[in-house]
């Protein structure tokens, strides 16, 4: 049983139709019967006002909830022949609250993207029993499947990385995003992370939005940073990421650190090794500050049994003080040169291998100090796509990673500047 319902147009949030039957049907859902204001319908051909020519099929269209019952809209569109053509074509009215085989209206094609920002396509495939299959075509709908460059004005920072599809660090994909005033936003994700492929993408980037770029940033990755020098030559500097760097040095010092702590456990008594403990969880904590005093008096007993490691953790502090010192890029490479010099004296072999890439990069290193950029916020942003891929246990396919990405940092934005339906 049917029951016919008496309901404004203005309910449904779409301009230019009246309603002319509503009802609900046996299953509690709204089915609501509406006809189009449009004046008139041009051809298709020559674009001229057409004569009225019937209705086409009844077309039935999933529309926003109302009073929290599933709706429908159902239209027959208007048809027109066209008098001027020679073979007078007839053509279908066609409305802007919906698109031409969608089984959606535009609104509630808007409402499933929203939900599916940092969420997935099963659980909105649930909670709106709507196929899984639909879903992915209104994402294919709205979204493309690479960045469209009429959309960005400016690139700001621009990030290059990397991050596994795969447990066991297999089938890398390279991450190419950027950060301006306005946020995050991804402009690439690419198979591999091979020097040609990367390259070949940010070859591609209009000359325009060159001039936009403030700086690379990145690892150590030799593919990247040539990547960027072969595309962008000398205009656009290239820094390694501070993180990177320092995490190098930390392992030097926890290389030397683990081979000390060892002779001590041989050379000293269960009762003194114990004793170093707090001042070995204290060392642990890789602190970027100095010590309190009473900081180092707890360390004291530690460095007087290992001397080596009170050398290197100095050595580290300095290169950290270094970075944190507003100093120039020549400045800079001065400092860390006389620091290289001062590891030397010191007779330590814990940083050899670091000072040979401290060296190979002095110029990617030294670019940091021209306005200290990091690739901090290309980290934050890997975080949270590897959080997306295991909320969706796994996202294989580049092009529906690059719309999901897309949708979890840009879906707010995005979905605010369509000119869809006026709500």
């Amino acid at each position: 049983m049917q029951n016919t319902l008496q309901l404004p147009s203005s309910i449904l949030g779409i301009s230019n139709i009246i309603i002319e039957d509503a009802q609900i049907n046996n299953n509690g859902s709204f089915v609501i019967t509406v006809k189009s204001t449009k004046p008139n319908i041009k051809c298709s051909q020559c674009d001229a006002p057409t004569s009225p020519n019937g209705h086409g099929r009844v077309i039935k269209l999933r529309h926003l909830p109302v009073f929290g019952h599933k709706t429908y809209i159902h239209i027959a569109p208007a048809r027109g022949i066209c008098t001027k053509c020679d073979n007078h074509p007839t053509t279908t009215q066609s409305n802007d609250w919906y698109h031409k085989g969608s089984g959606y209206t535009k609104a509630y094609e808007q409402q499933i993207l929203l939900q599916l920002i940092n969420s997935t396509i099963s659980d909105v495939s649930i909670k709106e029993d709507i196929g899984y299959k639909s879903i992915e075509s209104v994402i294919d709908r709205y979204i493309d499947a690479n960045i469209n460059w009429n959309n960005i004005t400016q690139i700001g920072l621009l990030g290059i990385d990397e991050i596994s599809l795969k447990k066991g660090y297999k089938d890398y994909v390279t991450l190419i995003t950027s950060k301006t005033e306005e946020g995050i936003q991804i402009l690439s994700i690419i198979k591999g992370r091979e020097k040609a492929s990367v390259k070949s993408f940010l070859s591609s980037i209009p000359k325009n939005l060159h001039k936009t770029i403030i700086a690379v940033c990145t690892d150590m990755y030799d593919g990247y940073i040539n990547a960027a020098k072969e595309a962008f030559g000398k205009d656009v500097p290239v820094v390694a990421d501070r993180y990177h760097v320092s995490k190098l040095y930390r392992k030097s010092l926890i290389t030397l650190r683990k081979a000390e702590l060892k002779k001590l456990r041989k050379s000293l008594s269960k009762e003194e090794y114990q004793g170093l403990k707090p001042a070995i969880a204290l060392l642990c904590r890789r602190k970027e500050y100095p010590m309190t005093q009473d900081e180092e008096e707890q360390l004291k007993p530690l460095f007087e049994a290992a001397p080596k490691i009170k050398k290197a953790y100095n050595l580290c502090l300095k290169l950290t003080s270094i970075y944190n010192t507003y100093s120039t890029s020549t400045e800079a490479i001065e400092s860390i040169n006389a620091w290289i010099t001062e590891v030397d004296k010191s007779k330590l072999t814990c940083f050899k291998d670091f000072i040979k890439t401290l060296k190979k990069y002095q110029g990617e290193i030294s670019n940091y100090f021209l306005h200290r950029n990091t690739s901090g916020f290309v980290e934050g942003f890997n975080n949270k796509v590897k959080v997306l891929k295991r909320r969706c246990y796994g996202i294989f396919n580049l092009k529906h990673l690059f719309q999901r990405v897309f949708l979890d940092f840009s879906g707010y934005g995005f979905l605010n500047s369509l000119n869809g339906v006026k709500m």
